[in-house]
């Protein structure tokens, strides 16, 4: 069947297009076949709705697809063969894969009635499918199964049970490249569409009961510049400061997709948290214009700073925020972690007095509370969103591997009996 349609898609077509094939023996990899083509194609043309069920229900259809349709003209051809044979009774089957609607409008439109017709709508694989034909067989129910799935026909066969493989027209084939090629061809010009990002750092904005000293935000800002042009670079985007606290990104939703699982993951934000310490927030909009698209990207932040969600981060060009959501796996029960002031207490107490400011790593701060150098690292993290700590510029030595993380612990939170 695949190389049916590789053999019509070679002829001319009203949209530029070239072929890729992905034969196989069973339906059910067709999962396994889209993921490695992945990037690769615009657009999957599976050779039946079986396929195409199988890799939706995966979850692997990244880009747009559709399928060779095996309802109307299929179905009645394959009763018009039922016909010609005098053993077989048109009314008489049972049918796999199709809806009921689909199976009602075939017989309809020639006059033929549906009450003693069995269907099974939902895709299985192809032992589920023969027990369903035969088990209607052996009891009489029918007169010959047909069947969507070329492997299902095969073990009807070898059991004895008369079967019919339903099999596309050449018109019904022509359509679906031609939808096919449509639907690439959008796809295309979709991945090039404008998409401006907005990252705003909540702990660069000066407020009136935190003032942060200047040159820890000066080095702050141009680590996090950089940190955002090394992420930017990868995915073919630009970086603009737009004041304090925030930067804008463009791309296109191409490129932005990729980076973000399918808009199921916010961009940049693991990268700084792990490698600076900071929570950034970020919004996504996408739009006709440079204009729309940042009007769209300032909403989804709005939207991003009131939830504590992470769904919501990127808004479509008409201002809807139908972006998939993060696919989270459950996570299981966690211990309770230490409040930030218990942590930051144990910290200081462990430091003792000092002149200098409290200055401490991942790797000292583990050892004092007895937990390792990872776990030390993401209650740091916790003390900076609660804003008991500073994250320093990075310490970048000779030696190879992750620049060394500083963090100078505000004290002076824990009141005038513990501040130095």
């Amino acid at each position: 069947m695949v190389e049916r349609v590789m053999l019509m898609g070679h002829g001319p077509t009203s949209v530029p297009s070239r072929l890729v094939a992905a034969a196989y023996r069973d339906e059910q990899e067709a999962a396994d076949k889209v993921v490695r083509l992945g990037s690769g194609v615009d657009v999957c043309l599976f050779a039946s709705p079986v396929p195409y069920e199988f890799a939706r229900k995966a979850g692997v259809l990244t880009m747009p697809a559709t399928y060779v349709p095996l309802n109307g003209a299929a179905l009645q051809g394959a009763l018009l063969r039922a016909s010609l044979d005098e053993r077989h009774e048109p009314e008489r089957v049972s049918i796999d894969v199709l809806t009921r609607a689909e199976v009602e409008e075939a017989f309809g439109e020639i006059d033929l009635n549906t009450d003693h017709v069995h269907l099974r709508e939902e895709a299985a694989g192809p032992g589920t499918l023969a027990a369903f034909h035969e088990r209607l067989w052996r009891r009489g129910a029918t007169s010959v199964a047909l069947t969507c799935v070329h492997a299902t026909a095969e073990r009807l066969e070898l059991a004895g049970v008369p079967t019919l493989r339903i099999r596309p027209t050449g018109a019904a084939i022509r359509s679906a490249l031609q939808t096919s090629a449509l639907l690439g061809a959008h796809h295309r010009l979709e991945e090039s569409q404008l998409v401006v990002v907005l990252v705003d750092v909540p702990t660069l904005r000066e407020t009136p009961r935190r003032v942060t000293p200047r040159y820890w935000r000066e080095e702050l800002k141009l680590s996090l510049q950089r940190l955002l042009l090394q992420e930017a670079h990868r995915m073919s985007a630009a970086v603009w400061p737009l004041d304090d606290h925030s930067y804008l990104v463009t791309a296109t939703r191409g490129s932005i997709a990729a980076a973000t699982e399918g808009f199921r993951t916010p961009p940049f934000v693991e990268r700084v948290r792990e490698e600076l310490g900071l929570a950034i927030e970020v919004g996504i909009g996408m739009g006709r214009t440079a204009q729309e698209a940042e009007s769209h990207a300032r909403a989804a932040l709005a939207r991003s700073q009131t939830s504590q969600r992470a769904q919501g981060f990127a808004l479509d060009r008409d201002g809807r925020g139908d972006v998939p959501a993060p696919r989270t796996p459950p996570r299981a029960q966690s211990p309770a972690k230490p409040k930030g002031l218990e942590i930051l207490a144990r910290l200081a107490d462990r430091l003792g007095d000092q002149e200098q400011p409290l200055i401490v790593d991942a790797e000292n701060a583990g050892n004092m509370l007895g937990v390792t150098p990872r776990t030390a690292r993401r209650l740091l993290r916790t003390l900076v969103e609660e804003g008991l700590a500073w994250p320093l510029p990075p310490n970048r030595t000779p030696q190879p591997g992750r620049p060394r993380q500083l963090y100078r612990l505000i004290v002076e939170k824990l009141g005038p009996k513990n501040a130095n």
